[in-house]
């Protein structure tokens, strides 16, 4: 029995992507990504052919944040103390 008033969230983990979206650097999977909204938005896609673009387009944007954070784990920021040393440490923290 299914209480009233509660809501339910089903958990979906992410599937691993394509090898060829996943080989692909930030660039080139952000131009693709371009290029599949591009089509998308003229309309003149068939009904099944957007709906690929669509699908694969969220798998490359998925592929494109994924590389955004790991640049941003990356970056660091430079820091100069009172006495003059010079450190660093996490951007943001």
């Amino acid at each position: 029995m299914v209480a009233p008033n509660t809501l339910y969230l089903m958990t979906k983990t992410a599937s691993p992507l394509p090898a060829d979206i996943a080989a692909l650097s930030f660039e080139d999977a952000l131009t693709e990504l371009e290029k599949l909204v591009k089509q998308l938005e003229d309309g003149k896609a068939k009904l099944d052919d957007a709906i690929t673009a669509y699908e694969r387009g969220a798998l490359l944007k998925r592929h494109c944040e994924t590389k955004l954070r790991e640049a941003q784990a990356k970056i660091e920021q430079i820091t100069v103390g009172p006495d003059g040393t010079v450190t660093t440490k996490p951007f943001n923290s």
